[in-house]
Formats: C-alpha cells, sequence, structure tokens
C-alpha cells in the first residue's frame, strides 16, 4: 500500500495564513517553491514583492515569527486528529477546483475529498427555509446519493443540513465545506450531522484547523461548494442570500445552475424563483435532473421512489400519519398508539426504505413513494 507523502510542517503553516488568498498563495509558491523559505523571509526580501500589500506583507512578516516548535505542535495535531491536507496541484487536490478564479491554495479535510470523476451536486438554500424547503432538499439529497452523486453542500441549518440527511439516508457520500477550521462545528447544534457526514464523506475548509467561524469567511467557502461541483441546486433563497452568491459562482465558474420553483410571494421563494426567470434550470425531480445532466438513472439501484415496496401493517400506520408538516416522536406515538420501541422500529425501517425522511432531529416527514404493496 502506497504511503501517504504529508506536507513539511511549513506548508501547514503556509495554507493556513487566512490572510492571504488562494491567489496570492499560489503566485507566493511560484516564486518561492519551497514554504519554508516564505517563512524565513525578512523585511527586505518581503517589500521587494509589489503586489502584496503593506498589510499583507507585515501580517507575513509576524507569521513568520512563530516558533518552529508551534509549527510542529500544529503539524502533529493535524496528525493525531486525521487531517488531511491537500495542496493546489498536488496529490488529492480536487481537478475541479483548479481553473476557477482564485482557488484555495489548500484544503484541510477530514475523511474523504469527493473522488475525482463522480458526479457532484451541490445542494445549497436558506438556513430558516420552511417544511416544503426541508422536504425537497432531502428528497433531492436522498436520490442523487442513492445514485452514487456526492452531495455537497455548507453544513449550515436549514437547506444545507436538510441535503446532507438527506444523502446520509440513502447512505451515500457527502460532504461539508465549511467557513472555519474542519475541526470547529459551526453551528453547533449540527453536532451530530457533521460527525455523521464526516464519516460517511468529508469536512473540507481552506482555513487552518482552531479557526473560528467569521463573516466574511462565508461568502468565500462558497466559491469552493460550487467549484467542486458539476451542478448546483438552490432549494429556497431569499432576494439576497448566501445561496445566491453560490449561484453566482457556479455560473462564473461555468457550472450548471438550477433552482427549485416556490411559491411566488413567498420572501423564502423569491431568490429561485428569480434564478428561474434569468435562465436557470428548472428542479422538478432528482431523475428529471439527471437526465438533463446527462447522468441516466441506473434502473438496478434506482432510488426508493421508483422500487416496488411491501409496507407491514404497522409501517403504513406510521407512514399514513406524516405529510409534509414534521412531526416530532409524541406527535407520532399519540395518533398511531405504538410504544416507545415500536414507533422507533417502524421510523428506522420506514428510513431505510425511502418512505420518510429526518429533517431534523427527531422530526419526521413523508416522501411520495410509488409503488406501495
Amino acid at each position: 500500500m502506497k504511503k501517504e507523502k504529508r506536507p513539511s510542517k511549513y506548508e501547514y503553516w503556509f495554507a493556513g495564513l487566512a490572510f492571504l488568498t488562494g491567489r496570492k498563495k499560489i503566485r507566493l509558491k511560484s516564486i518561492f517553491p519551497d514554504a519554508e523559505e516564505i517563512y524565513r523571509m525578512g523585511q527586505a526580501r518581503l517589500s521587494q514583492i509589489s503586489w502584496l500589500t503593506k498589510r499583507e506583507a507585515q501580517l507575513l512578516l509576524e507569521a513568520g515569527t512563530i516558533p518552529e516548535g508551534k509549527l510542529e505542535e500544529e503539524e502533529g495535531y493535524c496528525i493525531e486528529n486525521g487531517i488531511h491536507l491537500a495542496l493546489w496541484r498536488g496529490e488529492g487536490y480536487p481537478k475541479r477546483l483548479v481553473h476557477i478564479d482564485n482557488p484555495p491554495y489548500g484544503l484541510f479535510y477530514q475523511g474523504e475529498l469527493p473522488k475525482e470523476g463522480d458526479l457532484a451536486v451541490a445542494i445549497v438554500g436558506a438556513r430558516e427555509c420552511s417544511a416544503y424547503g426541508r422536504q425537497v432538499a432531502g428528497q433531492a439529497g436522498f436520490c442523487l446519493a442513492k445514485q452514487g452523486v456526492a452531495v455537497i453542500s455548507g453544513m449550515a441549518s436549514g437547506i444545507d443540513g436538510a441535503g446532507h440527511r438527506g444523502a446520509l439516508q440513502a447512505k451515500g457520500g457527502t460532504y461539508g465545506v465549511l467557513g472555519c477550521g474542519v475541526d470547529v462545528c459551526y453551528p453547533a447544534v449540527n453536532r451530530e450531522l457533521y460527525g455523521e457526514v464526516r464519516r460517511a464523506g468529508g469536512i473540507v475548509s481552506e482555513y487552518p484547523p482552531h479557526m473560528q467561524p467569521r463573516a466574511m469567511f462565508f461568502p468565500q467557502r462558497n466559491r469552493i461548494i460550487s467549484g467542486m461541483s458539476d451542478a448546483v441546486v438552490v432549494v429556497e433563497a431569499r432576494k439576497k442570500s448566501g445561496a445566491l452568491i453560490t449561484a453566482d459562482f457556479a455560473l462564473e465558474q461555468g457550472r450548471e445552475v438550477y433552482a427549485a420553483p416556490g411559491r411566488i410571494g413567498d420572501a423564502l421563494s423569491q431568490g429561485a424563483n428569480r434564478l428561474i426567470r434569468q435562465g436557470a434550470g428548472i428542479f422538478l425531480s432528482p431523475e428529471d435532473f439527471l437526465e438533463e445532466l446527462g447522468f441516466f438513472v441506473n434502473s438496478a439501484g434506482a432510488s426508493a421512489q421508483k422500487q416496488k415496496l411491501s409496507l407491514e401493517k404497522s409501517e403504513r400506520l406510521v407512514y399514513s400519519c406524516l405529510d409534509l408538516s414534521p412531526k416530532n416522536l409524541d406527535e407520532l406515538m399519540a395518533e398511531t398508539g405504538l410504544s416507545f420501541p415500536e414507533l422507533m422500529e417502524n421510523l428506522e425501517s420506514l428510513r431505510g426504505k425511502g418512505c420518510i425522511l429526518e429533517v431534523y432531529k427527531n422530526y419526521y416527514i413523508r416522501t411520495e413513494v410509488s409503488g406501495l404493496a
């Protein structure tokens, strides 16, 4: 088995300099191929680099005073915590990102990165979304992952989380791109989801471990979400939102952009409906969407919506009590008359068959499944 070649402690240091853009890091490395040389640069050499701002040069000079022992500690922390680093044009670096504008110089990640050659789709949208939005995003994540498509999003609450959860329920690969370090779970309420995404796919960031989220990081991480994807699906977005920033990046990068239509006059639908008016593809179903991308659904691995399903009497009872408005366990126990263990057994069975989705912890909705027997 080929042993992984790890970057040097200086590469970890250089990749983690958040005050420099990916473009400027790449330019610096074209002049100084060894990151250690950049670490040891003094004032005289830095002053000769005219395209660095005075503040960038000063911050780089200060970063070079970090003791080497500290650099070794950070490298050791990454090794101990399974944090890998893929460097621009290096081994493992996603080829989709190489030619985007301002590509990240380095990607810190836990788990894995999406496999080259596999179709990858981003599902993005509003944090404060509707039950309809959660259902669309969850079903999209489920059906796409069932077909082997990598589902990429930003690990935020709302649409992002629903897309990730749908992919997880299909036991597919899903990848979260963060606006903070990969060892920082944000938002904190997504702790369980964070762990599941890391195990099923990967957690990715251009920011170094320990880095806390900052408002300015999120628009920049959106270019990575779109850049790692072949297409972006927007499910609910306000007139001004991060999802629309991701869509703009996608268009600049030559990616396909689709939007799920929403109700006229609904503030949550304004962004997605405007994208459709501007020429974005209309996302009506995962199957139609994949066919438009030239990815033909494999009937042998078809999603739950295409399978002939047989439900037990108790499963039918639970399924009949669900609709597109999320219900919690207490509501379902009251409506079905089942005990807690019986209810959980039936819910897990229905989830496995793709009949229901857990849109957030202990809250469930039904999916519209044809072919029930």
